[in-house]
């Protein structure tokens, strides 16, 4: 007699409803397939960006190649006229920044007009034409707003339909985005090796047309994943949709106390998103990174931070499991705490490293490589738990725009990036990197003072009503 006989009454259906619900690492299948798409449009998006500032400065904007870029010369006026390392640090912060700004947009079209489905994959299109674009000089701006206007659409809906794979009591989902993360990084550790490898070595459009095959290939597993995705993912809203709920007391109070955690979160990734800007050009020009007489790529950083990245991404989520079990876990606010601690650390690694390191001689990679430990470890703790927080509280009615207003923190930080990053050529370097210390440190401050004045309530409610069959 086989199990099926033995248990008539188990319903097939619900059977293979609760296997799928396991079905990838004791998660929905669902979610392997975002976390795969994600990864490949991280692989094309990063290693897009790993090249970005060292092509501006070491080729794009370098005499009889920068008069051949569409609309370069009305940029720059725009910029008040700078050139060299501030106008590619300038170019790279507005576009880091609104990268950030458009999911707004790309959440009130899922949210209001196309269904995410609809935008995701029209989203992925724009990524991939704009991806093919950098090949060519003269369409490098237009290629750029591609890029901006896709990842708008594209994601704040991936993350969104990773958050509602979970009904609200279940606390698998601060997992789910440590996976997702992982996902993410695992595409970043790639990307330099292979789109930055080409783009300094073979030439600067091979990378960039790496990156653009990266992005149909996380396309078409997007595409292969949607009977895996939650069912209102497909639907469209339209006139004559079923009426939403309206709005509660606790969802406004939970949309606004979001809203005032964005500034502090732009202030917290500086440090972290610098990587992409200064650092390399500080790398590429300061650090130690020859191997056997031979120059090694400078985009290899990016690869090295995302290696450091990943180890500590599952390491802190596997160290909080052990923890969970004996002792009460950090909530979300506690861990980005933490967090900042550990970001103000790395930061003083690089002024440590600037500041004994005789003048003339290149910096080894001891103080570097600590840095991206420290610095992995306090984002493992701050930006998928910060991208938790905002899944778990952001209201069902407005569910996908409120998580692409969290991306509004990556939009001012961005800018942040690339404003102070102008100044690296006229600061010190070790006040460069104090200064960013400085920034971790307030950021850290401040989600103190939050966490005590008010936010655990609003958690704690929460927590109550989920332990008590309260939410639905």
């Amino acid at each position: 007699m086989t199990i099926a006989e033995a248990t008539p009454e188990l319903d097939p259906a619900k059977h293979q409803a609760a296997a799928d619900d396991r079905a990838f690492l004791g998660h929905p299948r669902g979610l392997g397939y975002l976390a795969f798409t994600e990864a490949w449009e991280r692989f094309s998006y990063y290693g897009m960006q790993a090249l970005l500032v060292l092509y501006m400065t070491k080729h794009l904007l370098l005499p009889g190649q920068v008069e051949t870029v569409a609309g370069i010369e009305q940029l720059r006026a725009l910029y008040g006229g700078i050139d060299g390392q501030k106008f590619a640090s300038a170019i790279f912060g507005t576009y880091a920044a609104t990268v950030y700004l458009t999911p707004i947009l790309g959440g009130w079209l899922a949210d209001r007009v196309l269904g995410k489905r609809r935008t995701v994959l029209l989203g992925a299109v724009t990524m991939s034409l704009g991806h093919f674009l950098m090949a060519f000089n003269v369409t490098f701006l237009l290629a750029l707003l591609c890029l901006i206007l896709g990842s708008g659409m594209f994601k704040g809906n991936i993350a969104s339909q990773v958050g509602s794979l979970y009904k609200p009591e279940d606390l698998r989902r601060a997992d789910a985005f440590q996976i997702f993360y992982l996902a993410i990084n695992a595409g970043v550790i790639a990307s330099p090796l292979v789109v930055g490898t080409l783009g300094e070595t073979v030439g600067w459009h091979w990378g960039f047309g790496a990156a653009g095959v990266g992005m149909l290939i996380g396309l078409a597993i997007y595409v292969a994943g949607q009977k895996h995705l939650p069912k209102e993912h497909f639907d469209v809203p339209h006139a004559k949709a079923e009426a939403r709920a309206p709005m509660t007391g606790k969802d406004w109070f939970a949309t606004f106390a979001l809203i005032a955690l964005i500034p502090v979160m732009a202030i917290a990734i500086v440090p972290n998103n610098q990587i992409f800007n200064a650092y390399l050009v500080w790398g590429d020009r300061d650090f130690a990174l020859s191997w056997n007489g031979e120059k090694l790529p400078t985009t290899w950083l990016v690869t090295l931070d995302a290696v450091v990245s990943v180890s500590f991404l599952a390491i802190v989520a596997l160290f909080y499991r052990w923890y969970g079990k004996r002792f009460n876990e950090p909530d979300e606010l506690g861990k980005m705490i933490i967090g900042s601690a550990f970001s103000v650390a790395g930061m003083l690694c690089l002024w440590t490293a600037a500041s004994t390191t005789p003048a003339g001689e290149k910096i080894g990679l001891f103080w570097p490589v600590m840095f991206h430990v420290l610095n992995s470890i306090g984002f493992a703790h701050m930006l998928p738990v910060s991208l938790a927080l905002f899944a778990r509280l952001a209201p069902k009615a407005i569910n996908a725009t409120v998580i692409g207003l969290y991306y509004l923190a990556f939009f001012a930080g961005n800018s942040l990036v690339g404003w102070v990053g102008g100044w690296f050529e006229d600061m010190k370097v070790t006040d460069f990197w104090l200064m960013h210390a400085g920034f971790a440190a307030v950021a850290g401050a401040v989600f103190i003072i939050y966490r005590i004045a008010l936010t655990p309530r609003l958690l704690r409610d929460e927590a109550e009503a989920a332990a008590s069959g309260d939410v639905a």
